[in-house]
């Protein structure tokens, strides 16, 4: 998605970009911002006197952490910087609201993490020549479904994020879209609600809504999928691992398998779904076999990655 070139009225137009991508993804670093906006800029002070600026006018606010001794800033939109945001309309309006409590709280880093799997993906765009930006994915969006193991229940899955990337192929003249539900996983939760996560996608993949009063299982056949209203193809699923040793997450990656196999629903979706872990995306690059399948062969791969794209010329 490219930039919306208008924002909060009176600012430039690294302010008003800073501004879209900080109402987008809620909270970001100094540092994250500079990736995705200013990378040709050798360093960020130009962008941090624009943050400042943002400050000073009360449309964001800052709050600072320590890493590696140093302290990074990270930015939110004040409710004002919000406003001022959704008043333009060129963004999808997000109901969510940062605070000072919730940036020092324990969401802080999987936010974090959600982000800087996006911003691999943008860097890598840009040195390959596809297309991928820092609007180009939308956290914590809700799909609906039902679930033939919870009847009754009225369900949401919530991806950590949904990220369009255009793959271009200069040579074939070939441009493809690639759709991506991106999962995020610090080691903070168990292996068996991991699993159970997977267990979502599988039931939202072959979820098919039915006419009101019929909940007969067998007239399902011949409906259209819920997920064919949102996308042309259904999104790959990409499970990116951090926050533990790499030891630690090559076990987790072996357990994931396990328990995926043994769940009769994922097994039989047919879903692409591949799990790395966030240093070998922003060191390797989506485009190397570094994608663990959740389900076959344990050999890490691209070719999930690669195929079964929505095509363009």
């Amino acid at each position: 998605m490219p930039y919306a070139h208008a924002g909060p009225t009176g600012l430039g137009q690294i302010a008003q970009q800073a501004a879209q991508v900080i109402y987008q993804h809620r909270l970001i670093s100094t540092r994250q911002l500079h990736e995705l906006i200013t990378p040709h800029h050798t360093r960020a002070e130009y962008l941090r006197r624009q943050l400042h600026t943002l400050r000073k006018a009360g449309l964001a606010e800052r709050v600072g952490r320590r890493v590696s001794g140093q302290v990074e800033l990270l930015w939110w939109l004040t409710e004002k910087g919000a406003n001022s945001v959704e008043a333009v309309g060129l963004l999808p309006s997000r109901p969510y609201r940062m605070s000072p409590e919730a940036a020092l709280g324990p969401l802080q880093e999987h936010t974090l993490a959600t982000v800087e799997t996006g911003v691999a993906f943008v860097d890598w765009a840009r040195r390959l020549g596809h297309e991928c930006g820092p609007l180009d994915w939308t956290p914590e969006t809700a799909h609906y479904y039902r679930d033939d193991a919870r009847p009754g229940e009225e369900l949401s899955l919530v991806p950590d994020a949904v990220l369009s990337y255009v793959h271009t192929d200069a040579q074939a003249k070939q441009r493809t879209l690639l759709t991506f539900f991106i999962e995020v996983d610090r080691t903070q939760m168990t292996i068996a609600r991991l699993a159970q996560k997977l267990h979502a996608y599988a039931a939202y993949h072959s979820y098919t809504p039915q006419p009101a009063g019929r909940a007969n299982a067998h007239q399902r056949t011949g409906r259209t999928p819920a997920w064919r209203h949102r996308y042309p193809a259904f999104p790959r699923l990409l499970m990116v691992l951090t926050g533990a040793s790499e030891a630690r997450l090559d076990r987790r990656i072996a357990d994931l398998r396990s328990l995926a196999a043994s769940d009769p629903t994922f097994s039989a979706s047919g879903m692409r779904a591949g799990v790395t872990t966030l240093s070998q995306l922003r060191n390797r690059g989506p485009f190397e076999a570094i994608f663990t399948p959740v389900l076959g062969p344990a050999d890490p791969t691209d070719a999930w990655l690669r195929s079964d794209g929505v095509g363009g010329r």
